[in-house]
């Protein structure tokens, strides 16, 4: 079940609100969050109830190991109960994500014939396995509260943020449920509902209109097809923001759903392409996925506690490890590799101008404008990497877009150009008249469009801003905008977001899955 779907939207949606208020208000909190619980895992098998077994025996495991870690005194024990927890996490998520993967990287480096039945991937195994992984530890480490096992449940399972996050802690999450009075606010179900529609929208209409342009780009490539310069950054762009869009849209949808129940999740997005660094992108892009990494990856390793040398090795260490989270497949760890030499990078350079002695010139708008086009271009190299299906569609891609193949443009584009076309002549730049871009000034109108939304408007969180719309660690990092900007209970409000929803709801007939689905 998608949440840019009918059946959610008009059928189980208010479904689950009205059966969880009502029984919240007839039999109290503890049977409404059963109540809760119960239509999670609803949601969840809709895809396939097989897989709710396998969920069941993964919060039952790792309950029970969160269970024993404070009630054992001797530190080797409850290093073992640690250990073992951990071992049964990724033991799950090893075989069901990764088996395939690393049967066939064997025989295909050793050309031994072994062969393992087709294993499908369990949605949100990712996801609800380091969520999990995260609460081991903290409970190792004292962190944790005693909760009962349907508040537990509540904490994995719950449905707007279980398929793709964010990522909680146990500490933002359960204390909620605890101190929540489960009566049905007005002003929760406004502000969830506005939220709501705002992530729809950026999924319907912008997202699934760039996958119409960005999809056969990479189709070509990865068939072997020649693939022009303008046709490859075309696919390339738009497949980065139909990524942005999509992925920040089902964010804003999650934040929005729990927010109807009296719940506030953490940030996840924060204008990441507006980002002036690849470290700053970092603490902008999938915000909660970076939380974990460095705080049980990262940090662990030993950070930057033991030199330069040694942070960089754990840099890209940490990068490897987040870009095979994201997929079994070669081209996700070279993706993870490629932003762990563009974060290695970006430290070096900091470093290098601090002993120089020279300030950043991060005051300077001529500096910030060029490190943040610096930064998009590595970001959208590094998307290529991330969606192509093969290696030898990454290698398509790169070369087109770097010219290796040639530059061509229409002879409409040399014409308006004027005089300048002499000059891109002498240069080498070709005249094509049979040229074409799939969607034509269609693809780049879209692209323009989405850019313009990112770079020029504020994100939902920020037009959010007096609602507090996310947790009070995640306010603190949205830049402020004019008062014009922010939401408020209003006429002029209702009549837009009420129209955003109208036109939105239209278009639902082209219904698609979110592309961190099949992570």
């Amino acid at each position: 079940m998608l949440f840019n779907s009918p059946i959610f939207i008009f059928i189980f949606l208010p479904l689950v609100l009205a059966g969880f208020y009502g029984t919240s208000r007839v039999f109290g909190r503890e049977v409404a969050i059963v109540w809760l619980v119960l239509a999670s895992l609803f949601f969840y098998g809709w895809w396939n109830p097989v897989y709710l077994l396998l969920m069941m025996a993964s919060i039952l495991a790792n309950f029970s190991f969160g269970y024993l870690l404070p009630r054992t005194d001797t530190g080797f024990s409850k290093r073992a109960i640690l250990v073992a927890g951990i071992l049964f996490n990724l033991g799950l998520l090893g075989y069901f994500k990764y088996a395939n993967f690393f049967v066939d990287s064997l025989n295909a480096a050793a050309g031994t014939g072994i062969e393992l039945a087709p294993i499908m991937l369990p949605l949100a195994i990712s996801f609800f396995t380091f969520q999990q992984v995260a609460y081991l530890v903290d409970a190792y480490q004292d962190k944790t509260q005693e909760y009962n096992f349907s508040h537990y449940c509540l904490f994995v399972v719950f449905f707007p943020q279980l398929i793709a996050g964010p990522i909680v802690h146990h500490k933002e999450i359960l204390p909620q449920f605890l101190s929540s009075s489960w009566k049905p606010r007005l002003t929760d179900i406004a502000i969830g509902s506005t939220i709501f529609i705002l992530g729809l929208a950026k999924k319907v209409l912008v997202a699934d209109t760039l996958a119409i342009y960005a999809n056969p780009v990479f189709l070509l490539a990865d068939t072997g097809a020649d693939v022009s310069f303008i046709q490859a950054w075309v696919g390339a762009l738009a497949y980065s923001f139909q990524l942005y869009f999509d992925f920040s849209g089902y964010t804003d949808m999650a934040i929005g759903l729990a927010r109807m129940f009296g719940i506030t999740l953490p940030l996840n997005f924060n204008s990441p392409y507006k980002a002036t660094s690849i470290i700053d992108f970092w603490r902008r892009w999938h915000m909660t996925l970076s939380r974990f990494l460095r705080d049980y990856v990262y940090i662990p390793l030993g950070g930057s506690r033991k030199g330069s040398s040694q942070r960089y090795i754990n840099l890209m260490l940490t990068m490897l490890i987040g870009g095979l989270w994201h997929g079994a497949g070669w081209t996700f760890v070279l993706w993870g590799a490629l932003h762990g030499v563009y974060l290695v990078v970006n430290h070096g350079w900091r470093n290098v101008y601090a002993l120089l002695g020279y300030p950043l010139g991060r005051d300077r708008i001529v500096w910030r404008y060029l490190s943040g086009l610096l930064t998009f271009i590595a970001v959208v190299i590094a998307w290529v990497v991330f969606r192509a299906a093969s290696i030898e569609g990454v290698a398509t891609m790169l070369r087109a877009m770097s010219g290796m193949d040639g530059v061509a443009l229409p002879v409409s584009w040399m014409s308006a150009l004027g005089p300048a076309s002499g000059a891109l002549s002498s240069l080498g730049v070709a005249t094509d008249a049979t040229f074409k871009v799939a969607g034509g000034l269609m693809a780049v109108a879209a692209i323009a469009v989405a850019a313009a939304i990112v770079f020029l408007l504020p994100n939902v969180q920020q037009v959010m801003c007096r609602t507090l719309p996310v947790l009070g660690s995640g306010m603190a990092v949205l830049r402020p905008v004019k008062d014009w900007m922010c939401w408020k209970p209003s006429l002029g409000w209702a009549v837009y977001i009420g129209l955003t929803a109208a036109i939105t709801l239209g278009f639902l007939a082209r219904v698609s899955e979110f592309l961190y689905f099949q992570f």
